[in-house]
């Protein structure tokens, strides 16, 4: 089963942000999707936009490529504060994090 049938997200557009609350700053995101996350000075993890543009305003939220939602979903799964929040925009509803049902 695929990441998108088990989320049942076939289709349907996605995006993430982090809650900088409760970032540990242990950088798996950042090592898992690079090109959606990144650590900044201050040591926690940020959501990138646009042109590798670190997204700093809380609840920030940007767009999951197709081709990296395996590796957001790894990096929501693997972690340890618990702090990436993936949802379907349509809804808002979290489909991968610790707000997920």
């Amino acid at each position: 089963m695929s990441v998108q049938q088990e989320a049942g997200v076939d289709g349907e557009a996605l995006e993430v942000w982090i809650d900088q609350d409760l970032c540990t700053g242990d950088g798996i995101c950042a090592q898992y999707a690079p090109e959606v996350f990144e650590l900044d000075i201050d040591g926690l993890a940020y959501v990138k936009g646009a042109g590798d543009e670190l997204l700093q305003a809380p609840g920030a939220t940007t767009p999951v490529p197709l081709p990296l939602l395996t590796d957001v979903v790894d990096s929501a799964k693997e972690c340890p504060g618990e702090c990436i929040h993936v949802r379907r925009v349509s809804d808002r509803a979290e489909v991968y994090g610790p707000d997920a049902e």
